[in-house]
């Protein structure tokens, strides 16, 4: 464990991630469709109100809005304030880089997100998020005309409640979903279009369409770190 204070403050400061209190919240650069119904949704504020207890703080810098990888660091905050637990390793981000995210378009998105949920083909790696094992029922769902656009749905191939061309089919992604943890974008509600099924997954070594990568031994700490009880964030910018 390596232990940064100074600096470490300062780069989340400078992400958005902390407030004068020290305490993390959403970004200035959250994509436009969140905020808009943040003001209007009980469940979108009570996300706002677990983001701004987190004690353990993802964060995903890129050096310009085009680039596609970017620097992945995991902070722990204490009585002695934020130190660097992992990090800092290269992740992949978006063929686009990093900005406002859609469905049309490979942005990894911008902002600060919380992360409540994981999954993957192989066993749980000893995460204490809740964590489902994939099959090959398991879909992410990406029709802007179904009411589960954006959630984990299970249903068998030819049966399911939503244009099945429209979505993910998470068994047959291979590797890169054999541990994830689910980027809480756009969600809670989800805004059709505005994207969805946005991971922090295995690297493949090379841009993805939207998510964030890393090694799979790092991704496998990293989900050991996080902890449900410590309202853990994502903040993704440059």
């Amino acid at each position: 464990m390596r232990r940064i204070v100074l600096p470490g403050v300062l780069t989340l400061v400078a992400l958005g991630v902390l407030t004068s209190s020290g305490y993390a919240q959403s970004g200035p650069t959250a994509d436009p469709a969140i905020n808009t119904v943040r003001s209007e949704d009980t469940k979108e504020q009570a996300v706002l109100a677990h983001q701004t207890r987190a004690s353990q703080v993802v964060t995903v810098f890129g050096e310009s809005p085009e680039a596609t990888t970017a620097t992945l660091i995991a902070w722990q905050r204490d009585r002695r304030g934020w130190h660097v637990v992992y990090g800092p390793m290269r992740a992949y981000v978006g063929s686009q880089g990093i900005g406002q995210a859609s469905e049309t378009t490979s942005h990894t998105p911008a902002g600060t997100f919380g992360l409540t949920e994981s999954f993957g083909i192989q066993a749980n790696p000893g995460t204490r998020l809740p964590f489902f094992q994939v099959d090959d029922n398991d879909w992410w769902v990406s029709d802007t005309k179904s009411p589960a656009y954006n959630t984990h749905q299970r249903c068998a191939v030819g049966t399911c409640p939503f244009n099945e061309g429209s979505g993910e089919r998470l068994m047959t992604v291979g590797t890169a979903y054999d541990h994830a943890v689910v980027i809480d974008y756009n969600r809670f509600p989800a805004v059709p279009g505005a994207g969805s099924a946005f991971f922090l997954h295995v690297s493949r070594d090379k841009p993805t369409a939207g998510c964030v990568s890393i090694p799979a031994d790092q991704l496998d700490d990293v989900m050991r770190w996080l902890d449900p009880a410590q309202h853990p964030v994502i903040s993704i910018g440059t």
